[in-house]
């Protein structure tokens, strides 16, 4: 499936931007899974509206007028959060009437050439309706009105939103038909740009020991044999406590963010001499929630110092805080030096591969009765489970439908079991593995 559409909500301070971002994440952003290390405080929250689902980006007010160092900012940031987007929201206040601010942030999404949802929020009664029509003014096109406090007309704009965004696509290519996306992904200043430059064989971003040298994610196209490639160098994703809201910064990361969604396989690097740090978890926690395959890259190994032990010691403690991502493969590489580096694309390859890998439904049948004939089905109080069969339903990652007489018969362990073996089964690593239930009845999507 493509990448979900990206929104972004902009405007001056104090518009109630944040107060309908906190609504619509509150009302439709569905929790996954509890997994150590998989962030919830993020800037973006995916959305569904009746057949739709787009990603909404909260964004910091637009003050072009303000002398702050912080807020001078504001135009270059919201230049990035509007250059993501695939649309835009752009919201005013309704009981305050147009400002010279508004004209100015009208100005700048003029030129951007992106579709534009103008939004009148803080109307709370149809006598109010009326004030819209001054918002004309600003040439954007028809205002829309809502109240994000009370909810209203929020389906009107969902509605006419969802009309502005692009069809995601739902086909899945042939292998090869389309280059490997490669996303190298992690914390400020752990080497991303030197491994995408050892990679590439040249110098084609900028390198720096200045943690937070890259802001953009920057796509490199090469080729090895007969296989294509992009590989994406992203910003690094610092903890949210220490990014400034208002910071460029913020931004960065929604385009790391933005790069990891639209990746086929996620380079994980590490510094080997932080060890694996909580920021380090936060970030994969992003790929695994994300559902993309991956490789965990522990750079910087040459400056180890190391005897009889060290690496399997050091993998050993690695798999503890990196439980979650207990499919990817370790690599242990210097970017600087070059060590190892050429061993990544067959890891990413064989991770490309196996997330797209469909297993027919005969074979994935048996390894399934396989699987309870070695391990049988629980039981609870007297009931036992019994899965009637299950069917592949997608991949990337390789998703299964397993019908069942009972949901709350089938544990948490069961399935960790069950998943388990279906990776042994069909060498699946390198890739996430997930397990819808249904009982019997329910529709399979």
């Amino acid at each position: 499936m493509g990448s979900k559409p990206i929104v972004a909500v902009v405007g001056r301070p104090n518009v109630g931007k944040s107060t309908f971002f906190n609504k619509m994440a509150g009302a439709r952003i569905a929790i996954v899974e509890d997994t150590p290390g998989v962030t919830r405080d993020r800037v973006y929250a995916d959305v569904s509206w009746q057949n739709d689902s787009f990603t909404l980006v909260d964004t910091g007010g637009i003050d072009p007028f303000s002398t702050d160092p912080l807020l001078t900012q504001m135009r270059e940031q919201a230049a990035i959060a509007i250059e993501t987007a695939d649309a835009i929201l752009f919201f005013v206040d309704g009981r305050e009437g147009i400002v010279g601010a508004d004209h100015e942030v009208a100005s700048l999404l003029r030129r951007a050439k992106k579709p534009v949802l103008l939004v009148v929020n803080k109307i709370d009664s149809p006598m109010a309706e009326a004030e819209k029509l001054d918002f004309y003014a600003l040439g954007i096109g028809e205002p829309m009105t809502i109240s994000s406090v009370n909810l209203l007309g929020i389906g009107d704009l969902l509605e006419e939103l969802c009309k502005l965004l692009p069809k995601q696509d739902e086909t899945e290519g042939e292998e090869g038909a389309e280059p490997v996306q490669i996303a190298v992904v992690g914390k400020p200043n752990v080497g991303k740009s030197s491994l995408v430059n050892s990679i590439l064989g040249e110098s084609r971003v900028m390198v720096s020991d200045i943690a937070g040298t890259t802001r953009d994610a920057i796509d490199s196209p090469f080729s090895v044999g007969e296989r294509n490639y992009t590989i994406i160098d992203t910003a690094g994703i610092r903890r949210k406590a220490k990014i400034e809201d208002r910071s460029l910064e913020r931004y960065s990361v929604i385009r790391a963010l933005a790069a990891i969604r639209r990746c086929d396989v996620a380079l994980v690097l590490l510094n080997a001499q932080d060890g694996v740090t909580e920021q380090d978890q936060r970030v994969a926690g992003y790929v695994r929630e994300e559902g993309k395959a991956c490789v965990v890259v522990v750079n910087k190994w040459d400056l180890i110092e190391k005897e009889t032990g060290t690496l399997e010691a050091y993998s050993k403690a690695l798999r503890n805080e990196l439980k979650f991502l207990d499919y990817a493969k370790v690599a242990f590489i210097s970017a600087k030096t070059g060590q190892r580096v050429q061993r990544l694309l067959p890891l990413v390859d064989e991770a490309f591969e196996n997330a797209a890998r469909r297993i027919p439904t005969g074979v994935l049948n048996d390894a399934l009765h396989e699987a309870v004939t070695v391990t049988p089905h629980p039981s609870d109080r007297g009931r036992r489970l019994r899965i009637y069969y299950a069917t592949q339903v997608s991949t990337k990652p390789p998703t299964f439908v397993l019908f069942v007489n009972s949901k709350e018969l089938f544990h948490y362990s069961y399935e960790r079991y069950i998943e388990n073996h279906f990776r042994k089964s069909f060498m699946l690593e390198g890739t996430p593995i997930r397990i819808l239930v249904r009982e019997r009845g329910e529709k399979e999507a």
